[in-house]
């Protein structure tokens, strides 16, 4: 299998996007969304997902950090979108679920080619760092709608904010990598539909 990778951008009256991702990476990543705390996230989502990720982010960051996440999550959906190609011989399926410490959290996905999404994670605190924590549901609504995909992200067990929206990224990363991996026994598109 080739490298599979995606070069989108984005550029309204709010945010200025450029990213590019290699799903066959080994996580090497540059990303600066202007928000230090996404940073921190998206990261962690690249290095344990093996993805190489590069994030470029201008944002109207002086009305708050709405636009910018919800941006950057329709742009990395997008990339998802168009890395994974026809979705031939992939495993299509892709689950995890990641322990930080306290928290336990669980991240299912099907690249189906439907998009749904199904959160539930009630954080302790509003804000982490310079990130609105209501955020976090609205960045990965983003991702799933936008890169066709259904995702069920849920804290299983939780307390410290941080552990859990970090859970959540890596769990995401991970089962990502799954859902996109090759499965050798399969060549065509893994739906008994014949599409995705």
């Amino acid at each position: 299998m080739e490298k599979r990778i995606a070069k989108c951008a984005r550029k309204t009256k709010e945010t200025d996007i450029s990213l590019t991702l290699c799903l066959d990476g080994s996580g090497n990543n540059r990303i600066d969304t202007g928000i230090p705390f996404l940073d921190h996230m998206l990261d962690g989502f690249a290095r344990h997902g093996l993805f190489d990720l590069s994030v470029k982010v201008t944002g109207d960051l002086n009305v708050d950090c709405h636009h910018t996440v919800e941006d950057t999550g329709i742009v990395l959906g997008q990339a998802i979108a168009e890395a994974l190609g026809a979705k031939e011989g992939i495993r299509r399926y892709g689950y995890f679920i990641l322990p930080m410490d306290e928290t336990l959290a669980l991240c299912a996905v099907d690249l189906s080619g439907r998009p749904f999404f199904k959160y539930d994670a009630e954080f302790t605190v509003p804000r982490i760092g310079d990130l609105d924590t209501e955020m976090i549901r609205e960045f990965f609504y983003a991702v799933s709608y936008s890169a066709s995909m259904n995702l069920h992200l849920k804290i299983l067990d939780g307390g410290n904010s941080h552990h859990m929206a970090e859970a959540l990224f890596k769990a995401f990363g991970k089962a990502l990598d799954m859902a996109s991996g090759e499965e050798p026994r399969i060549k065509e598109v893994w739906s008994t539909k014949g599409t995705l």
